[in-house]
């Protein structure tokens, strides 16, 4: 890279709470705050109560924002307390939150409505006037830049899984060319919804109780939920991939800033030829360019951790090891992941990932995985990577350095 990429503002809203102190507590205590879901029969992660009361109150605030779609909301919720750390004002900075499914709620809600107005030939082929222009994608870069009344640009994308690493790449890119001097990036998503849910069973990925894919599952009674998600758990015998939703927003600006909290000192992507719609090579061939290139001219061993995708399905988990096996060989980093505890928030996950990473850079603490056999490692933390990879093997590593 260039220049260094400073990460002056870094807020999330999910199921670990709506602040930093609520969100570090939680990655410090053992329990998942994945749950057995009854309407949509499969575990989910949902907001904490706190998240929730926040976005109840965000939709009050005017009509507009009473017909806008929940992922929009948690990146407004998530975008406003960013810019307040980062100490931005209104004013000339760019936007680019994407999502991979957008706004899946309201389109799922209105569709339901013409479906049935449509079945019982009273008002074929009718929907509700604000359909259209609530359910767009770019719904919600657009808000966010309004209510933040940002003169930018504002750009909305979805790249599956990697939506919200694809939006630190875009935003690193218009600050390297001196486009914009400061960008807001990140991912939303709120797609805990039946038509979601049907088709990641559709696909076999989601499990369907706790402890049927391990061989050697720990006692879950030290949880107030079982581990329905066993990312990085290489006994496992079938897909526990669990749903879960939030919203992670980043500020950006070129340079050394005395109020920064961690920078992005390296940059990888890569995607690799399908063989079918959801494939990743055996080896993780994407994972590998990508890693490679955001560690650039570094050793391997600088690395300190890897904050891995691992979504919890058993080819995903193994493909993206097979790709760390290959560059760090016999002496890994440290190896964590978030998505045993809250699971997978699709194309909010990448940053929920970075703010996982930027807080052991913060805290100069490793956070483990409970129910796997490791060797607590105390050392330095100076230097991690950060994964994520969507469907169709577009994989994105982001190196962030104390």
């Amino acid at each position: 890279m260039k220049t260094p990429i400073a990460i002056t503002g870094l807020a999330s809203i999910s199921p670990l709470g709506v602040t930093d102190h609520q969100q570090w507590d939680a990655y410090l205590t053992s329990k998942t705050v994945i749950s057995w879901d009854d309407t949509f029969q499969a575990p989910v992660s949902r907001l904490s109560q706190e998240a929730y009361a926040l976005i109840n109150d965000l939709r009050q605030e005017n009509t507009h924002y009473k017909r806008l779609d929940n992922s929009v909301l948690y990146a407004i919720a998530a975008a406003r307390k960013a810019i307040v750390q980062s100490g931005w004002k209104q004013g000339d900075f760019g936007v680019n939150i994407g999502s991979s499914r957008g706004a899946t709620q309201l389109f799922e809600k209105y569709y339901d409505a013409f479906a049935k107005l449509s079945a019982s030939m009273q008002e074929q082929g009718t929907t509700a006037t604000h359909t259209s222009p609530s359910t767009t994608l770019g719904n919600i870069a657009s808000w966010v830049a309004q209510d933040l009344k940002s003169t930018g640009p504002d750009i909305s994308h979805s790249i599956t899984c990697s939506t919200a690493l694809h939006a630190v790449l875009n935003g690193v890119a218009w600050l390297q060319s001196g486009m914009a001097s400061k960008f807001l990036v990140g991912g939303s998503e709120a797609a805990l919804t039946p038509f979601t849910i049907a088709q990641m069973r559709a696909m076999k990925l989601i499990p369907s109780k706790a402890g049927s894919s391990s061989k050697n599952m720990k006692d879950p009674s030290i949880n107030e939920s079982p581990y329905y998600c066993k990312a990085m758990d290489f006994t496992k015998t079938s897909n526990t991939m669990v749903l879960g939703e939030g919203a992670g927003i980043a500020c950006l600006e070129v340079g050394k800033k005395d109020n920064a909290l961690a920078y992005i000192t390296g940059i990888g992507y890569a995607t690799e030829a399908l063989e079918h719609a959801v494939s990743l090579s055996a080896n993780g061939s994407c994972f590998q360019r990508a890693m490679r290139m955001a560690i650039g001219d570094r050793d391997p061993s600088d690395i300190d951790a890897i904050v891995m995708h691992a979504p919890g399905t058993v080819k995903g988990d193994q493909s993206e090891m097979e790709a760390i096996n290959a560059i760090f060989c016999n002496k890994k980093p440290l190896l964590t992941t978030n998505k045993w505890k809250i699971g997978h928030t699709f194309g909010a996950s990448g940053l929920l990932s970075l703010k996982l990473a930027v807080q052991m850079l913060q805290h100069q603490k490793y956070i483990g995985i409970p129910y796997l056999e490791e060797k607590t490692r105390s050392q330095k933390l100076q230097h991690i990577l950060v994964n994520a990879v969507g469907f169709g093997g577009n994989a994105v590593s982001i190196l962030v350095s104390k």
